[in-house]
Formats: structure tokens, sequence, C-alpha cells
């Protein structure tokens, strides 16, 4: 795959209430702007937001399954802007540079309004059985 190529876009559903719920109780992150409304509004927030740590996951996700990749080596991400219960996201990724046995990626999370909530970039290998013998 050249440079620059654009690679399919996966939507995720909405982000729910449970979803927020369930990814406290997994990463032991129980702040309470990402799960109760009076706090999230005294904190100066319109509402609860989602875990940042959740957008990453969701790219990290994605950036595993593009190409048939099964192993992602690399991601770093940057956090832009937040998430809300409700909110749809698309992840994105376009090829920066082919390797040796992989490729690198820029990636990108947006909400349905066209909002880019987190950028970065993924190393993945094609084929991860060959990495690892």
């Amino acid at each position: 795959m050249s440079e620059n190529t654009q690679l399919p876009d996966l939507q995720h559903p909405p982000i729910t209430r449970l979803d927020l719920i369930k990814y406290a109780g997994a990463s032991g992150d129980f702040n309470p702007i990402h799960l109760d409304e009076d706090t999230a509004r005294k904190m100066g927030l319109d509402g609860i937001i989602a875990h940042g740590m959740l957008s990453m996951g969701l790219l990290g996700q994605y950036a595993g399954s593009v190409e048939g990749a099964a192993f992602v080596r690399r991601l770093s991400v940057r956090f832009r802007a937040m998430v809300r219960v409700g909110d749809v996201l698309t992840c994105r990724a376009r090829v920066l540079s082919e390797t040796e046995d992989g490729q690198r990626l820029e990636i990108w999370a947006e909400t349905q309004r066209g909002d880019v909530v987190v950028t970065g970039e993924a190393e993945i290998i094609r084929d991860h059985a060959a990495q690892i013998s």
C-alpha cells in the first residue's frame, strides 16, 4: 500500500453511560467527571465526559485491525477534544510509510459532528506470528 493511502473507516456505536461504567471498572478510573453529572457540572463541564483512554483504546483497536494487522508495535496519541455520551466515534487512518514488516499510520478519531478528538501515529506489524518466532 502506498503512502497517503486512506484506509477504511471504522465507526463505533454511540458512547453510552454503560460504556463509561464498564471502562471505569476495567481501568480503575472512577473519576466522577466520567460518572456523575453533578460533579462534572461542578467542575465546569456541561455533563459527564468519556475517559480519554477509552477513546485511545478504540483507536488502538482500530489500528490493530486495519489491513489484517494483528499487532500494534507502537501507538502514540494526543487528546484534542472531549467525548460525550451519545457521541459516535469514527476511527480513520492514512498510511505514512511502509516499513519492513508493516506500516506506519497517521490515525485519528472524530465525532459525528466532525470534531477530531484524538490524533496520533501507530506502527503496525502485518504478520505478528513471524515476529514472535
